[in-house]
């Protein structure tokens, strides 16, 4: 208990303080009159004073509170490098003993734990801010001091500027560690597909490098966890190499410099950068037998893109054609054939032979080319019309090599309606071509699930002997086969009618969908793979996603950025897709390997910001640990410091402790008032002096 004297005024001080001056002021005039009961009147108007004033005694009843001490454990990425996970449990379960022992002496702990957010991002050791919410609910003079068991590493170093009592640093790590990483300097957004570009990459040493250790790297760069080559840099220099991406959409582009025996740590060994990739001008032949409707189609839709480069072939009359008109004036510039199918055929990214007929025109070491162009890589795409029946048929060349049907002879002439198989609803190129809306409806009529096309009327008649049937005509009859030769592709269309649906006949159909599908998927677009491992990050998760032809796809395994391996069964959303969700993975490059598909897959950053300088120091922490009177103390050249209870404003650290501020907080459990002197005494001591002054002036 305390007790002390205060004043609680009736009147504002400043009315009393005028009372006090007029008062002083009368006693003064009576004494210079010299009236002899000037005293009596001075009293008598101190005591009303004093009354107005009214003293009190003030008693306050005290709880003492405890010293609160916040001992915060860095539980982040970094802190399972090396033995600093061991080190900090060791140092941390020492101290939570000292801490128990000073509980008598009346010192509370708060244990604060930090750990990776995945939600926040890549925003790495919030340690500082941690600290800052639970220092935030403790009144700060009860606050004794702070002791941070952590690496040193934090990134929230502006957060917690000042602090009421001593903060400490156990610094988990040794001061001989070193550590090798890679870092990006310049990589492009986008690039263009089968030209080179310059990655530009650094491979820094840090910390207490040892002797010996070579002044070049082993640097791996590969694209979408597949393409790869090998390359020795010098250490501590920008490199720059040259890379080609080998197709378009996103890729993943992976830099990774060897690990060494005895570095920190390899979690930041590699890097990943997303390149999109885009198509500079794609280069197209059409080679059109001759002129009809279905010309048109193609035209259109090779020049609706702008990065279609198109060379159109038309043979406009045949050789066979006799009549008087000079051959010099049937044509301005004679059209480079022995050029474009011999010199510069592997140029284009596709070509398409448009209801061709043999005719001597194209010799047989030129179409034998066209094979050897689809064995290497190329796209081939074959629109069929009536003479394929015959004997003048691209079947009866070299092309019969990868032509993936076989033609009859016999050509079916009757109305029928295209129709996609059952392989074909799962294709990527003909999954959802139901949904595409046909030129000939409009309004409420708008094509959806199950929608009727218009009606084709010839197919050319063939035996599919290889390759995927996708779409069917009368009576079940092959129409649209995709087959793969070599590392090329070929799409065989057995009818040259499409372009009945651009016109809208019979309701028509996604005549020019269909066939933009077709080019893409034969130029090995990604979207149109019919096998792809697809992977999108999500949080601190990752959710795969398998297009297959098949009804069963493997089990996916994962490898994690700490080399750890994970197995994963995928579960069926539909028919040709699967999914898989794995959650709470840490930050960084995972790689994702079902059967023989790869794909790289990015949660958080791929070199998180704990690893970017993974070295443990004092330095991030020393300006608050200096301005507060705390000390650093490293375990692995320290013991674990004794703890005690200083007054404050002492030397909070020694040799081999450190201190907690002794605060000596209370809490004001209860306060009494008491009047110092009663109204009625002052009431009567007043009247006392009045009545005494007048009988002592009266005589």
């Amino acid at each position: 208990m305390e007790a002390e004297l205060s004043l609680l005024p009736l009147l504002p001080v400043s009315i009393v303080a005028i009372v006090a001056v007029i008062a002083a002021a009368a006693a003064a005039i009576a004494l210079w009159r010299g009236l002899s009961g000037w005293w009596l009147r001075a009293l008598a108007t101190g005591v009303l004073v004093v009354a107005l004033i009214e003293p009190v005694l003030r008693q306050e009843e005290h709880e003492g509170l405890s010293d609160v001490v916040f001992l915060v454990h860095d539980q982040t990425e970094s802190q399972a490098i090396a033995d600093r996970s061991q080190q900090s449990a060791v140092a941390l379960a020492e101290l939570s003993g000292e801490l128990s022992a000073l509980e008598s002496g009346g010192v509370e702990t708060v244990r604060v734990d930090v750990r990776n957010n995945p939600g926040d991002g890549d925003s790495g050791s919030m340690v500082l801010s941690a600290l800052a919410a639970a220092a935030a609910d403790v009144a700060p003079d009860r606050i004794a001091g702070a002791i941070v068991v952590s690496d040193g590493q934090v990134h929230d170093g502006g957060v917690l500027d000042d602090f009421p009592a001593p903060v400490h640093l156990v610094l988990s790590g040794r001061a001989d560690e070193w550590d090798r990483r890679v870092v990006v300097r310049r990589a492009p957004s986008f690039a263009i597909v089968d030209e080179e570009f310059r990655l530009a990459f650094r491979i820094e040493d840090k910390g207490e490098v040892p002797a010996g250790i070579s002044g070049a790297a082993e640097v791996t760069i590969s694209i979408n966890g597949g393409d790869s080559r090998r390359a020795r840099v010098p250490v501590g220099q920008e490199v720059e190499l040259s890379v080609t991406l080998s197709r378009g959409g996103l890729n993943h582009l992976q830099v990774e410099v060897t690990p060494i025996a005895g570095e920190l740590t390899d979690r930041n060994n590699v890097s990943v950068i997303s390149v999109n990739g885009v198509r500079d001008r794609l280069r197209v032949l059409l080679v059109s037998g001759l002129p009809y409707a279905g010309e048109r189609s193609w035209r259109n839709l090779l020049k609706s893109d702008g990065s279609v480069d198109l060379v159109h072939f038309t043979i406009l009359r045949p050789p066979t054609k006799t009549d008087s008109v000079p051959v010099q004036e049937l044509a301005l510039i004679e059209f480079p054939v022995r050029e474009l199918f011999l010199n510069k055929i592997d140029e284009f990214d596709l070509i398409i032979f448009d209801r061709y007929e043999v005719r001597g025109i194209l010799p047989g070491i030129y179409l034998a080319n066209v094979v050897e162009y689809v064995r290497g890589g190329g796209a081939l795409l074959v629109a069929a019309g009536p003479a394929m029946a015959g004997p003048g048929g691209l079947y009866r060349t070299a092309l019969s090599e990868v032509l993936p049907a076989r033609p009859t002879g016999k050509l079916v002439q009757r109305a029928y309606l295209p129709e996609v198989t059952d392989l074909g609803s799962i294709h990527p190129v003909t999954e959802d071509l139901a949904s595409v809306p046909a030129p000939g409806l409009s309004g409420p009529d708008d094509p959806g699930e199950g929608q009727v096309w218009g009606s084709w009327y010839r197919l050319v008649e063939a035996i599919a002997e290889h390759g995927q049937t996708i779409m069917n005509g009368p009576d079940a009859r092959p129409l649209l086969i995709l087959d793969r030769f070599g590392e090329g592709r070929i799409a065989m269309l057995l009818s040259d009618q499409a372009w009945l649906w651009t016109r809208g006949h019979d309701g028509g159909g996604p005549q020019l969908e269909l066939l933009r599908r077709l080019a893409h998927w034969a130029m090995k677009e990604p979207e149109l793979e019919e096998e792809r491992l697809e992977a999108e990050s999500s949080g601190s998760g990752i959710v795969v996603t398998r297009r297959t032809m098949t009804d069963r796809v493997p089990r996916l395994s994962m490898t994690t950025p700490g080399g750890e391996r994970i197995e994963s069964d995928m579960e069926p959303v539909s028919r040709g897709r699967w999914r898989a969700g794995i959650e709470g993975l840490e930050s960084g490059v995972h790689v994702l390997r079902e059967g023989d598909l790869v794909r790289v897959a990015v949660v958080g950053s791929p070199a998180p910001r704990e690893f970017e300088n993974p070295l443990a120091t004092s330095a991030l922490l020393s300006g608050l640990v200096e301005s507060t009177g705390g000390a650093v103390v490293r375990l692995d050249r320290d013991r674990t410091p004794d703890i005690r209870h200083v007054r404050e404003g002492r030397v909070a650290a020694g040799r081999d402790w450190v201190g907690v501020a002794r605060r000596d907080a209370v809490l004001v459990t209860d306060v009494r008032q008491q009047p110092l002197f009663p109204s009625w005494l002052l009431l009567l001591a007043a009247l006392a002096a009045c009545v005494a002054a007048w009988r002592l002036e009266g005589r």
